[in-house]
């Protein structure tokens, strides 16, 4: 399994890529830029299978549309932002000037519970963690040795809780109770910035440093 990130849009949100030998492709929060995604999925031959979402801010759901229509897969998202994907307000397009507000069709699909998850050839987990927004999920993909874990957990940093629906001892709690469980090896793929570990968060970021267990 493979994968590979690409930082889109006026914020920079990582747009993923992950796929596997029959180069069957899941696509992670295409935030923007769809043009230049689609070019990458050509370059690498590759064959989207389904759009899978970690949380529904304008910054990670701005090309949806276009993956969507373009390859004829479905758009997967936790229910408590079901809503989010068509309302501008919601996803806080409509807060950020430098932005078109962010006005899409719902999700095919809605992930209503935590655990495994099996889509075409890939199963991976499904990890709950809000605070960052009611309906941040984390996926888990045990083989790869990798979690994209949207906005909850950053290199050296946490999600931002002062947008709405933020809540910071909820964001903390789903870090310290999902995302540090995993093996301290498992590579952090976050929405924003490089990649780090488990390991490396867990020694050393300071917003986690302190936190009581």
């Amino acid at each position: 399994m493979e994968w590979k990130q690409m930082p889109v849009g006026p914020v920079q949100a990582n747009a993923g890529l992950l796929w596997n030998e029959k180069n069957e492709a899941l696509l992670i929060d295409p935030g923007a830029e769809g043009g230049r995604i689609k070019r990458k999925i050509e370059k690498l031959e590759l064959k989207p299978i389904a759009i899978l979402l970690t949380h529904a801010h304008f910054d990670h759901i701005g090309a949806v549309d276009l993956m969507r229509e373009t390859y004829k897969i479905p758009v997967y998202i936790h229910q408590y932002e079901e809503k989010w994907l068509s309302d501008a307000s919601l996803n806080g397009s409509k807060l950020f000037p430098v932005v078109e507000n962010v006005e899409g069709k719902p999700a095919d699909h809605l992930i209503d519970r935590e655990g495994e998850m099996t889509i075409g050839s890939f199963t991976f987990e499904v990890l709950e963690t809000p605070g960052h927004s009611p309906g941040s999920v984390s996926f888990y993909f045990k083989e790869a040795a990798i979690v994209f874990s949207g906005d909850a957990l950053f290199a050296g940093s946490i999600g931002r809780t002062d947008l709405p629906g933020g809540n910071q001892k909820q964001l903390l709690d789903s870090i310290h109770n999902r995302l540090l469980e995993l093996p301290e090896q498992t590579i952090v793929a976050s929405g924003h910035g490089p990649v780090t570990t488990i390991e490396q968060e867990m020694v050393g970021n300071p917003f986690l440093n302190g936190f009581s267990l």
